[in-house]
């Protein structure tokens, strides 16, 4: 493994070998539910351990599906620590719990903008977080997601021509990702698109991102996730700008039920300031955005009932002491594991995991006692729904000065069932990259000319059974002088769009897939491929830097210099396979702009660092 097992995990594995035999997939099981508390605890460090320990186990059971699931967590873990460098501090207006089938209705929207589900658009009626489609009368574009063929959920763009509306059309590859997405919405400028997505750099659940329109190459840009505290290890989704430019609105389902959300009301910033925040327990209370005052719908002196307002207040006091006392037990855990990391004598090392067990086993409790009092507190909050009072967590607390403004949440209307007729496509062999029930060849086996890319799956000395091709469509066979059989899919003008399906094509079974390259009908190599599609289309290609600390980490002043020279841009970190460090800085689209970034690091004289295209042409060295 590449980091330290922490205490508790290798405790756990020692209990489990010893006292119950589990085998290694119940280890495994154990580990990956501990990992995945701790990400949604903002913990990334140690859940990274414990993914990294089940790892261990799944490939010790040979079980690759299980061990290719922990990748993905891990993965989950890897982005949230490289967001923690990069977090804002919103200054919150108001939040408030509402109903999953009305939240939406209480946006600062236009009135009856809101349309019901199933509709022409999408036919789901029920679809897990998606309620409604936005679709006001006066648009001549609808933006909207639904299922595709896949049974994935993804963008798609409709415009208004007389009397019906154009064939629903796929958004660009570059905003369209392999899971689901949801909520699309426009910036009151039409130049930014806000959505939700579980398939893009994310920390798991929907995260929120942003994709920016450049007029120029009339192209939508690869989306950015927003970052924390608006993405969470929760599902995060429907943010709107106001109109107005004075309010960010958006909702999450982080700590509260199923059937409830919260509607998050903050105060809109032009260049927001992004910071490093390490510290999860910092994490975990910025993303609960609390506002500074408690809120209420109506005066105190106006609240029905004095029973049920004392209460809540009592009730409140209970969750707010479980809270206190989970994270007590919490921190006195942590400091015995410290004091048996350190410890050689075998029965100090005996009584403290005894204490440490202890302490473990009262934990349960303690969460199952919260669960009840947050299950109560519920309840008491519809009671004072039905008497038409909304109020906050913060509730029962002194109100303090404040020079926020005031912020009212008024609930709209549903708009009319959404009557448009909307044109077929044609029917024709459909050379769109697609899953299949079974696998399709393509009726025109030739390859077209001018650039075209095509995800090569395998090689072999006989044809392939249709079965063997896993619903891949449209399949092309291509027969060499030797007798060897060549199966690729896919017939993309785009490197994106065929970059988008690679890890699709990977997940049906064909691990070793690549993208090939054609011009004119003729192999060439990627590279080739690309800055011919870049000339013909005459647009700019898009850079990344990739820095190689000697020390495995960046210093303080090169994080700061990243920050002031690449605003805005995403960074990752990723593990080479030599085990190399390596960080992960763009896209850009202006060359310029990247190579500033490379000469920075490079003065600071402790990294290698590369300016590249996407696709690992190097630039620059």
């Amino acid at each position: 493994m590449s980091r330290g097992k922490t205490l508790l995990y290798i405790l756990i594995s020692a209990l489990f070998a010893v006292s119950t035999g589990h085998p290694a997939a119940a280890q495994t099981d154990s580990l990956v539910l501990s990992g995945d508390a701790l990400r949604k605890a903002y913990r990334f460090e140690e859940s990274l351990d414990a993914y990294d320990q089940a790892l261990d186990y799944a490939l010790e059971a040979g079980d690759e599906a299980l061990a290719d699931l922990v990748r993905d967590r891990s993965v989950l873990s890897e982005n949230g620590r490289n967001m923690s460098r990069f977090v804002q501090k919103p200054t919150v207006i108001a939040k408030r719990l509402f109903s999953l089938d009305e939240f939406f209705l209480y946006y600062p929207l236009e009135d009856r903008s809101w349309r019901a589900l199933p509709n022409p658009l999408d036919s789901s009626s029920t679809e897990s977080l998606v309620r409604a489609l936005f679709a006001p009368d006066w648009n001549d574009v609808i933006y909207f997601s639904t299922q595709g063929d896949e049974g994935v959920r993804n963008l798609y763009v409709t415009e208004q021509q007389d009397t019906v509306w154009s064939v629903p059309l796929l958004m660009e590859k570059q905003s369209t990702a392999s899971s689901d997405e949801i909520y699309p919405m426009l910036s009151p400028d039409g130049k930014t698109l806000y959505f939700a997505s579980k398939g893009f750099y994310g920390v798991g659940g929907y995260d929120l991102y942003k994709s920016v329109f450049d007029e120029a190459a009339q192209t939508w840009s690869t989306p950015q996730n927003m970052g924390f505290p608006y993405s969470s290890p929760a599902d995060d989704f429907l943010y709107v700008e106001s109109e107005d430019g004075e309010y960010a609105v958006f909702a999450s389902n982080r700590e509260c039920s199923p059937d409830s959300v919260w509607v998050y009301v903050l105060q809109y910033e032009d260049y927001p300031v992004h910071s490093a925040v390490t510290d999860p327990g910092e994490l975990l209370a910025l993303s609960r955005l609390d506002p500074p005052v408690s809120e209420v719908k109506k005066d105190k002196a106006d609240m029905p009932h004095s029973t049920l307002t004392l209460s809540y207040m009592e009730k409140m006091g209970e969750v707010r002491s479980l809270r206190d006392s989970i994270d007590a037990h919490n921190a006195a855990l942590e400091a015995l594991r410290m004091d048996f990391a350190f410890s050689n004598d075998a029965e100090e090392r005996m009584r403290l995991t005894q204490q440490i067990l202890g302490l473990e086993t009262g934990i349960p409790s303690l969460l199952k006692a919260l669960e009840g009092a947050n299950s109560e507190l519920r309840d008491i909050e519809m009671e004072f729904r039905r008497e038409g009072v909304f109020i906050t967590s913060d509730f029962g607390e002194e109100d303090e000065e404040t020079d926020l403004p005031e912020y009212t949440f008024r609930k709209m209307s549903m708009g009319d069932p959404l009557d448009i007729k909307v044109l077929e496509p044609e029917v024709k062999f459909d050379y769109t990259f697609q899953i299949l029930p079974e696998a399709q060849f393509a009726e025109d086996q030739s390859i077209p000319s001018g650039v075209i890319y095509q995800i090569q799956l395998f090689s072999g000395g006989r044809k392939a059974l249709p079965a063997e091709l896993k619903g891949l469509s449209p399949i092309y066979e291509h027969r060499t002088p030797s007798g060897m059989y060549t199966y690729r899919v896919g017939r993309f003008e785009a490197y994106e769009d065929a970059l988008a399906n690679v890890d699709k094509v990977r997940a049906r079974g064909f691990r070793s897939a690549y993208i090939t390259a054609f011009i004119d009908g003729e192999v060439v190599s990627v590279s080739a491929a690309r800055t011919a599609e870049a000339k013909a289309k005459n647009v700019m290609l898009m850079y990344e830097v990739r820095i190689m600390p000697e020390t495995g980490e960046l210093d303080r002043e090169v994080v700061e210099g990243i920050v002031t020279l690449a605003l805005g841009k995403d960074i990752a970190r990723v593990e080479a396979e030599d085990g190399t460090q390596v960080f992960i800085v763009g896209p850009f689209d202006d060359k310029t702009q990247a190579e500033n970034l490379v000469d920075f690091v490079k003065s600071k004289g402790s990294a290698k660092v590369t300016c590249e295209l996407l696709g690992n042409e190097i630039i620059v060295e």
